[in-house]
This record gives structure tokens, sequence and C-alpha cells, in this order.
């Protein structure tokens, strides 16, 4: 997956701008009424959602597999966030339990194996009373269907990309047993190309209770 990302960096560097998604400013307001501070973004990329947390006062440490991503974050944003250089199913990274987790997408690009392990250690990374707070793509989203379909609601779109799309019961069933919460579903537009129609994702939230 590694060589997928590192070329796919190369060809688009920046191609979804620095506007923060419409997810990320989600979990900005959700992370500051629930007094989250210092929080891990998996698949930080190249900053664009996490520099919004940063600005909000929340300390941010990110997993990015991409070496040009993380060049492209440190030329930008200097030493503001602290960015490990790995893919998120060798997590994790470090001992240290967080306030919050946000992972914005990235999970729908794993197998079901690798999304299990992903969640866990999510999960495991958190601080009793944490929250994950997950952003995953909709079946009800326009590209739906497209490509070819390589198990059940996942499909190969172009240049290797293989995207697993969510409902109610899969959210259920991946999340269920850590902590959830809350789904609900939102629209996140390509704000580099407004003409084109919105995605439909999926707003994910667990808390982790004290033993």
């Amino acid at each position: 997956m590694e060589n997928f990302w590192e070329s796919s960096f190369i060809e688009k560097q920046e191609m979804w701008g620095f506007e923060p998604s419409e997810s990320a400013i989600s979990a900005k307001e959700f992370f500051l009424k629930e007094g989250i501070k210092d929080i891990l973004i998996p698949g930080i990329g190249y900053g664009r959602n996490a520099k919004l947390f940063v600005d909000n006062g929340i300390k941010v440490t990110g997993i990015e597999i991409s070496k040009t991503a993380i060049d492209l974050a440190k030329g930008h944003y200097g030493d503001q966030m602290k960015i490990y250089h790995g893919s998120v199913t060798e997590m994790p990274f470090d001992q240290h339990l967080y306030e919050g987790i946000f992972s914005y997408g990235l999970i729908y690009l794993l197998d079901s194996e690798e999304r299990r392990k992903f969640i866990r250690d999510c999960y495991n990374q958190l601080q009793p009373d944490g929250h994950l707070f997950f952003s995953v793509i909709s079946k009800k989203s326009p590209n739906y269907g497209m490509g070819t379909q390589i198990g059940k609601d996942r499909f190969e779109a172009t240049k290797g990309a293989q995207i697993f799309f969510y409902d109610e019961e899969s959210v259920k069933e991946e999340f269920g047993k850590y902590g959830l919460i809350d789904f609900f579903e939102i629209d996140e537009p390509n704000k580099m190309m407004p003409g084109k129609p919105a995605f439909r994702f999926i707003i994910i939230k667990c808390k982790k209770e004290r033993a």
C-alpha cells in the first residue's frame, strides 16, 4: 500500500487544498466541547485537516505512510505536529494514551482484517473517557458501485484504490464493541471542485469507558 500512496502523493500532492473537510470541522467542535486537547490522527497526510485542531489549541500527533506527504506537512507547519512515518496497520507507534483520535476516510481503504485491527488499535490508545471520531464513506455516496467489485460493498477504483463503503449494519458490526455512542451521515463536498456532487460520509463516535 505504501507504493500506491507514495505515487499518489507525488502525482497529486496537495490536490485537496488546505481548507479542512466538513468532518474535521465537526470533529474540532466535538473535541472542544469535550475538553479534548491531545489527539492522534492516523493518516494525517500533508496536514490539511490537522491544522484546524492545532489552531484551536489541540496538540496533534500523526501517522502517515507517505514520506512525501510528511515532507509537505513539515514544509508548511514546521514542528507544530509530530508525525510518525509508517502504515496504520503497524500501530501502535508509541505507548501514549490520547484523549481523542480522529480518522478521516483512511479506514475504508483497508481490508476487513486490517479494519478490525485498526479500530482495536485506536481504541487501545485512548485514555479512559477518551473518544474516537471516525469519518467513513457511505453506501449512499454517489461513487458507490464504481469500479470493479472485489467483495461485499468493496470496489477497486482507478489506480489500485480499494474502497469499502459503510452502512448502518457495518458501522454497528465493526464499531459496536468499541463504545459506539453515535453515528450519522453528512455531505462532504469537494472544496477544490465545487461543481462536483458531494460525497456522502458517516460520522462515527465512540467513547472508551472506565474499567
